[in-house]
């Protein structure tokens, strides 16, 4: 696993490629070992052409699951890499280039993945959008409609999808943020949405939770994504993560690791909570 104690000043245009990280993120590739927890069952994670979707879909499949991952077309290249890891396990990978800020996007998304699959056992939200900017005027006018369509409705309509599919064990896990819990002011607008899904899982969880289907979120704090260099000043990036209490950024596999825990039948009883992974940063 690389050293992510004192990340270099980089930049790259948005949405970043993980090639050009430095140092080079971990998804668990080689440091990931299944137990069989997702055996036989079916997923699909949006954006999961890098980081922590990435990550998600590696270790999915090491536990047993066929991926279908969820990507912007322009993504492609890093799609098509996880793909070839989620494969080199011996499991499916489905390649669903999409883009969910339309409603009828994230209907034809499921129904692709059914169609794929026969059925759908794990979703997980973890698309997102961010542009940080350093005043409010700064803001482009529709950058908070872009950041709440692909945060948060998104969210809604694919679950929404979805649920008619689930059954009874099923699983839904949203991505937030450490964001929802310490704003900052260059990021409001996808702190809000991150603030806005917190409250929605805690919903969903209540509306689907007759049905069997649980509900959760996983809060992560600084991971070493390409979300990073593109979307952040290169003076920000530079020492990313070194305010945290363990004093460093996560790899996107240890974030995963709380996404196979709410994926699997270890979390029975565990629906409508948002588990934090951020370094130490209080998530309350």
């Amino acid at each position: 696993m690389s050293d992510l104690s004192s990340i270099p000043v980089q930049k790259q245009d948005w949405p970043g490629t993980t090639a050009d990280l430095r140092p080079a993120p971990d998804h668990g590739e080689t440091s990931y070992a299944g137990r069989d927890r997702l055996t036989g069952k079916r997923a699909l994670v949006t954006g999961g052409d890098s980081g922590i979707g990435r990550a998600t879909a590696i270790a999915f499949a090491k536990e047993g699951a066929d991926v279908a991952i969820a990507y912007l077309p322009q993504e492609r290249v890093d799609a098509q890499e996880t793909q070839r890891h989620v494969e080199a396990t011996g499991r499916r990978c489905v390649l669903c280039p999409t883009d969910q800020r339309t409603q009828q996007a994230n209907k034809e998304l499921v129904r692709k993945v059914v169609s794929e699959f026969g059925g759908l056992d794990i979703l997980v939200n973890n698309a997102g959008f961010q542009m940080a900017h350093q005043e409010l005027e700064d803001f482009p006018d529709d950058q908070i409609e872009r950041t709440f369509a692909t945060n948060v409705y998104a969210t809604f309509w694919l679950t929404k999808a979805a649920a008619p599919h689930l059954e009874p064990g099923s699983s839904v896990i949203n991505t937030t943020s450490i964001q929802a819990f310490e704003p900052s002011t260059p990021l409001l607008d996808y702190a809000a949405t991150k603030a806005a899904l917190n409250n929605l899982t805690v919903n969903l969880a209540g509306e689907l939770g007759p049905r069997g289907i649980r509900v959760n979120a996983v809060a992560p704090g600084p991971i070493w994504t390409p979300l990073i260099p593109s979307t952040m000043p290169q003076e920000k990036v530079e020492g990313f993560g070194s305010d945290t209490p363990l004093g460093r950024a996560g790899q996107p596999v240890e974030v995963a690791t709380a996404y196979v825990y709410l994926a699997s039948d270890e979390a029975s009883y565990v629906s409508g909570t948002v588990l934090g992974v951020t370094g130490g940063k209080p998530v309350f």
